[in-house]
């Protein structure tokens, strides 16, 4: 293999240009004039800080251990994402509401997806669906929320004001089939940001985030240049002197001699000797106000029976259909709980009253159970 400069690599140094086409790994650092080697530096710092806090977030939604490395940032055609992503793919579109304006593709394995949404139902992970459904979607895109969410927090603190984002967008990206094109920036030249993505010992992939030269450059300028903080204007100086006229000020005149006039006179206080109460002997109680309870009695309270209670899972939800079953907590024949505004205040028998159902009282909860409850 030669290594003799191309004839535009030679033209470029003859015409003192940096504009010389450098590889990094697998990604080709384009020429740009807007964004240098420091600034993309810089969105790599940007994204380190902003999914380390995202990796905790999603490891706390998926119960697994989660580890985003140190991502890889680079400059590339947008022609070249089409050998990027041979397989199918997810794309989740996050856009700013506050603090920026414009937006982030995240693009992952369709695979990996299926694996996250699979922990997201209540899986183990290990048998994900085949068929990658709106209910997959929707668990993946909650999980990318909140991955947003802990992203534009640590933001928010890079850039010293308010980030928001919008809930995120999704869509399948087959780019060897030409779906989901309408997802990727539509410059020329993108900015990728690669991490390596391992959750517990599920996947070990990677997640790329793609975004357009302008919004990088915009947060690259707002990092590295930060606005001054607005000045507070001062206060214009209160005029104790009234407006003068047209004519007074047109002519202008000496000014008047001041006079000092009398203090007015104040009236004098009122000064008297302070009374207080003796304690020697107790003051008599007030006299016992009779208890009109009858005022009580037409409030309408609520009263609900409890059959039982249980808990599922919502892959357990999802599952349930017309004819299912749900085991309660409670055996068959033991008594049902009454509660009165939802405080449980006895216990009872369920009966058949005609053809409504009803319940018998066997048992009062004590005062002191009540007042518990009540509490």
């Amino acid at each position: 293999m030669s290594d003799m400069l191309s004839q535009e690599e030679i033209d470029a140094l003859l015409n003192g240009s940096d504009d010389i086409s450098t590889t990094t790994g697998d990604e080709q650092l384009l020429p740009g004039d807007d964004l240098g080697t420091m600034e993309v530096d810089a969105l790599g710092e940007i994204g380190n800080i902003s999914f380390g806090s995202s990796a905790t977030t999603l490891s706390t939604l998926l119960n697994q251990k989660v580890e985003i490395t140190t991502p890889k940032t680079a400059v590339v055609k947008r022609s070249s994402l089409y050998e990027e992503f041979p397989q199918p793919n997810v794309a989740i579109e996050v856009s700013y509401t506050e603090g920026f304006t414009g937006a982030n593709l995240f693009v992952i394995k369709q695979s990996d997806a299926a694996i996250i949404a699979d922990l997201m139902l209540g899986g183990d992970g290990s048998a994900p669906a085949e068929e990658f459904n709106e209910i997959h979607q929707s668990a993946v895109q909650e999980a990318m929320n909140q991955m947003m969410g802990a992203a534009a927090t640590s933001m928010s603190t890079i850039f010293s004001k308010k980030v928001d984002i919008s809930p995120p967008s999704i869509a399948l990206m087959d780019l060897s089939e030409g779906t989901g094109t309408e997802k990727l920036p539509d410059d020329d030249q993108v900015v990728s940001v690669s991490f390596d993505l391992k959750i517990g010992d599920l996947i070990d992939s990677s997640i790329m985030q793609l975004l357009s030269t302008e919004f990088a450059k915009d947060m690259v300028d707002e990092l590295l240049n930060p606005p001054a903080p607005a000045a507070e204007e001062p206060a214009p100086a209160a005029s104790s002197t009234q407006p003068a006229s047209s004519a007074q000020q047109s002519a202008p005149t000496a000014p008047a001699p001041v006079q000092q006039q009398p203090a007015p006179s104040q009236p004098a206080p009122n000064v008297q000797q302070a009374a207080f109460t003796t304690f020697d002997t107790p003051a008599a109680p007030p006299a016992e106000q009779p208890r009109n309870l009858d005022l009580l009695m037409d409030i309408p309270l609520k009263v609900s029976v409890e059959l039982g209670r249980t808990k599922r899972t919502i892959k357990d939800i999802l599952e349930l259909s017309v004819g299912s079953v749900v085991e309660l907590d409670k055996l068959a024949g033991e008594p049902v709980d009454i509660h009165v505004n939802d405080k449980l205040i006895a216990k009872g028998e369920v009966v058949v009253i005609e053809e409504n159902f009803g319940v018998r009282v066997t048992d009062i909860l004590s005062q002191t159970d009540r007042l518990k409850s009540i509490n």
